[in-house]
């Protein structure tokens, strides 16, 4: 039997937003979702576990269902380390495993058929890990000072997965764990065993998402492997006001504001995700926030409006829609808001699965006049565009219109 570990348990703290990078919106799916599906189509690979942050476990678990991934058969908490994350992995691989490859979640791009020519290696060889040779020179330096130039012509870029006999793998983390040893990836502890590491020739494609600009490279790689285009590109308009009343608390944009008054409404009154919301809702034709949350029904009671925005990702998702970027605005005559905008839009975009750079917000005052100036209350509207592929088919999106 082959087993594959898929790390999902990082933060991703360089992509920016409140969501880990694994679980941010690439054309329309998370990014671990287009890792997952690859192990689900590899020939050579039976079983897969997934790491998860703790906090994500029961969530993943779920996505797993509703994505239709057979091969996932567990999902555990990870470790704090990355190391300490494989180590859980490997806890929940039965005894009975031959084969176990190693990946990395935040690479999405990877490909079925090199899954299972590095299993195919490791079946032979007992170790086999995936990578690209080295085009560029490279120096190694001290602080700024170059100490030698090793000859290009035998370095390799490593990439994942890396794949090994269930034996060696374990003993590897076994006697890295007694001495303290911490390796950038699972070949560098089976190297300290002494025992050999096969190298399979992979793709400059299979992109680490590590930084924003990454995100828009491997949409890029997608788009262009499936013959995806997008079919239209969707604008929507949101508004959204809220009564100022004594007793409740000013939450805009995920974020309490200390306020002597806060807004009215059914749920936590968020008017300004509340208007995010429907201009998402209103780009993919598919009604308001009424529709989907009535304020009539219980289970929205109080309910976090970040909540709202994380079922309103995952519609876009669902209708292989991609969230591109959003422009929203609140207007308000007091508080002062510039104070909390950043915390708004990381708290936002993480909901929505998206980076912070494609979310927008601004405040402003009607100098005095009308409901907002006379501090009634507090208004926010707010502009989406969203992009709907076809021709995805093969990524999992299904085919829209």
């Amino acid at each position: 039997m082959v087993y594959a570990i898929v790390l999902a348990a990082g933060r991703g703290l360089r992509m920016g937003g409140g969501l880990p990078k694994q679980f941010m919106s690439l054309a329309g799916r998370p990014l671990l979702f287009h890792a997952l599906s690859a192990f689900e189509r590899a020939d050579l690979v039976d079983r897969v576990m997934l790491v998860a942050p703790a906090d994500r476990v029961d969530r993943c678990l779920e996505d797993v269902r509703a994505w239709g991934l057979e091969k996932v058969t567990a999902v555990v908490a990870g470790g704090e380390r990355r190391q300490d994350s494989v180590a859980k992995g490997l806890e929940a691989v039965p005894a009975g495993a031959n084969v176990i490859a190693v990946h990395d979640g935040a690479r999405p791009l990877i490909l079925s058929e090199q899954i299972d020519a590095v299993v195919d290696l490791a079946r032979e060889k007992g170790s086999a890990v995936l990578g690209t040779p080295v085009t560029d020179t490279v120096k190694e330096i001290d602080g700024r000072r170059v100490l030698h130039t090793p000859d290009r012509s035998r370095m390799w870029q490593v990439q994942t997965p890396q794949a090994f006999h269930a034996s060696i793998l374990r003993e590897a983390h076994g006697v890295a764990a007694r001495r303290g040893y911490f390796g950038t990836d699972d070949a560098s502890l089976v190297e300290q065993l002494n025992a050999p590491v096969y190298v399979v020739p992979g793709r400059e494609d299979n992109l680490k998402i590590t930084a924003p600009e990454d995100l828009a490279m491997a949409e890029s790689i997608l788009r262009s492997r499936a013959g995806s285009v997008p079919s239209n590109l969707r604008a929507g308009h949101g508004y959204d006001v809220h009564r100022l009343v004594a007793g409740r608390p000013l939450i805009l944009g995920g974020v309490t504001i200390p306020f002597d008054r806060g807004l009215h409404g059914h749920s936590d009154a968020d008017v300004l995700s509340h208007a995010v919301a429907d201009a998402i809702l209103g780009a993919m034709c598919l009604g308001d926030i009424g529709t989907h949350f009535p304020d009539d029904d219980p289970a929205f009671a109080g309910i976090s409006s970040l909540t709202l925005l994380e079922r309103v990702s995952e519609l876009a998702r669902d209708t292989a829609a991609g969230i591109i970027n959003v422009d929203a605005t609140v207007i308000a005559q007091r508080p002062r808001l510039a104070p909390y905008i950043a915390d708004m839009r990381e708290k936002m975009a993480g909901a929505l699965g998206i980076t912070t750079e494609r979310l927008s917000v601004k405040a402003t005052t009607t100098e005095g006049l009308g409901f907002a100036g006379t501090e009634q209350g507090i208004a926010a509207q707010a502009i989406a565009l969203v992009a709907v592929w076809t021709g995805a088919q093969d990524q999992g999106r299904g085919t829209v219109e």
